[in-house]
């Protein structure tokens, strides 16, 4: 797998709003963390956790699944394990005819889910993280985690 830059860039360019499955309520959960940053960016991030349903997660109202997402999204964003990504990617395609990404995070990678939602148009991109990748495109980040000094918040 290996995602050219100009790609990763238009993925995060074009996204909006994302609906992030498997958030975490606790602050130093890699999951919050994400959908925090994410935020602060001006992404609106949905936090879709079964367990959490009904709370509110960083100003949003927590769906149990992405059924119950009342919006539109561009982009859904997977925090759970490989097999448990076949069920979210068809629920995914079922819920949002015209979604542009299923974004699966640092080590989750499901090729035959990838393969169905890339039939439907859909980009796949599996184990990266959206976060860390807007970090290292706008400078924040190199590929190693290293501080570029680089000073830019935009993409």
């Amino acid at each position: 797998m290996s995602y050219s830059d100009s790609h990763l860039r238009d993925i995060l360019e074009r996204t909006r709003t994302v609906a992030l499955v498997g958030v975490s309520a606790n602050p130093v959960r890699p999951s919050y963390f994400v959908a925090r940053y994410l935020g602060l960016k001006g992404y609106r991030v949905i936090p879709v956790n079964p367990g959490l349903a009904g709370q509110e997660l960083l100003g949003e109202t927590v769906r149990a699944s992405l059924s119950d997402v009342p919006d539109d999204v561009e982009m859904v964003d997977i925090f759970r394990r490989p097999d448990a990504v076949p069920p979210i990617v068809d629920e995914a395609l079922a819920r949002w005819p015209d979604l542009q990404t299923i974004w699966m995070q640092i080590g989750v990678v499901h090729e035959a889910a990838a393969a169905r939602a890339e039939a439907r148009g859909v980009d796949v991109v599996m184990d990266l993280c959206p976060k860390m990748e807007y970090q290292r495109l706008c400078g924040e980040l190199s590929r190693g985690g290293i501080n570029t000094g680089r000073i830019s918040s935009k993409l």
